[in-house]
């Protein structure tokens, strides 16, 4: 028989397959198909297998809320065909981080409004950033380091690095407001999303299906585009700054 269940805090294929594998280790259980779009999980078994020993072999950064009615074999083709209908521009996709941009940018000009200087305004719009963002990974730490591990040429092979990125990012932020050492934060800034944009471009030349990180795991973008948009902006601003007051 088969079954389908829905599993949230899926992120990435590396989610899909954790989810496989411990499906795969229940006695019984034949076959396991993980659509990560969906957040499905069938099950082909044997027999009747208890939904509460699904919720057990499950790590626990998932969690399956429940399970999803099949239509019957004759009402499939039809209902595929209306599902593949209606798709969700890209525009669309992204409309979460062009509004956390306009609100990031409007900040940093309130701020700058009175004694109004491009400088300060384009540091503070890039500390703002570093912290935003770095708050949406403190969500999911640990979904997020899975996520982040599946592009991020450093965190691949330090997975700790997923962990410790949050952090990092809260510490810029910190500097480029409180503007400490702000060569060294600019410097470490083009460097970090350097080697990000680096992993995003091998990912998608590779033509990986892959959920963007940079909000962590609260908020689902396509990862090329929405990684490639934010740290050009970031990179740009921190080159421009960084060689017109810094050196």
């Amino acid at each position: 028989m088969t079954q389908t269940y829905h599993i949230q805090a899926m992120t990435c294929n590396g989610c899909k397959d954790s989810v496989t594998r411990a499906f795969l280790s229940i006695a019984g259980v034949q076959d396991v198909v993980v659509v990560l779009e969906k957040e499905t999980a069938t099950v082909t078994m044997d027999t009747v297998i208890e939904t509460s020993i699904f919720k057990q072999a499950l790590p626990s950064k998932f969690k399956l809320v429940g399970r999803v009615a099949v239509p019957e074999i004759k009402e499939k083709t039809t209902l595929n065909t209306k599902e593949s209908e209606p798709e969700v521009s890209k525009l669309e996709q992204l409309k979460p981080l062009f509004l956390i941009f306009i609100s990031l940018f409007l900040a940093s000009l309130a701020l700058n409004f009175n004694d109004f200087s491009f400088k300060e305004a384009m540091l503070d719009f890039m500390g703002l950033f570093f912290f935003v963002f770095s708050l949406f990974k403190f969500f999911d730490l640990s979904g997020f380091a899975l996520s982040f591990a599946m592009y991020d040429p450093v965190a691949k092979r330090v997975p700790v690095y997923g962990m410790v990125y949050p952090f990092l990012e809260l510490i810029l932020g910190f500097m480029l407001l409180s503007q400490t050492q702000v060569p060294i934060a600019l410097l470490v800034t083009i460097i970090v999303l350097g080697i990000t944009t680096i992993g995003v471009s091998i990912a998608l030349l590779q033509k990986k299906q892959i959920t963007c990180a940079c909000l962590g795991t609260v908020l689902k973008l396509p990862m090329t585009q929405a990684t490639f948009i934010e740290n050009s902006v970031m990179i740009f601003m921190a080159t421009f700054t960084l060689l017109k007051h810094y050196i």
